[in-house]
């Protein structure tokens, strides 16, 4: 059974939060962005700390949901990095990039996901 939309953006969240991912945020973007229907985005504080959230988010969503990333951007060093999965795009940031770029706000309108059990 394929996990998608919803399921899969609250599957990635509880991931990042495995790993001691900072201020992690679910938001319902359909149809107010044209390139996914789900946004995860969450925080780590240092460059291995982001390099560990992507890798082993990749990992545990795949092993508990048998759904990889359709592709992943950016490197650690970036301070940004994307794992797309189409219906879901998680964005890890650098706390100071994540605070520069303000993903949450260009979204206002986006419903806020509850994922935490």
């Amino acid at each position: 059974m394929k996990v998608e939309g919803k399921e899969l953006a609250i599957a990635c969240a509880r991931a990042v939060g495995e790993n001691k991912a900072e201020d992690i945020c679910v938001l319902d973007v359909k149809g107010l962005s044209s390139i996914t229907d789900y946004m995860v985005i969450c925080s780590g504080n240092s460059m291995p700390h982001l390099k560990a959230l992507m890798r082993d988010t990749e990992v545990i969503v795949q092993e508990k949901h048998g759904v990889k990333p359709y592709s992943g951007e950016g490197r650690a060093e970036t301070k940004w990095v994307v794992l797309d999965y189409f219906d879901v795009m998680v964005h890890i940031m650098h706390i100071d990039s994540r605070s520069l770029y303000d993903l949450e706000n260009l979204w206002p309108d986006a419903e806020v996901v509850e994922w935490e059990e």
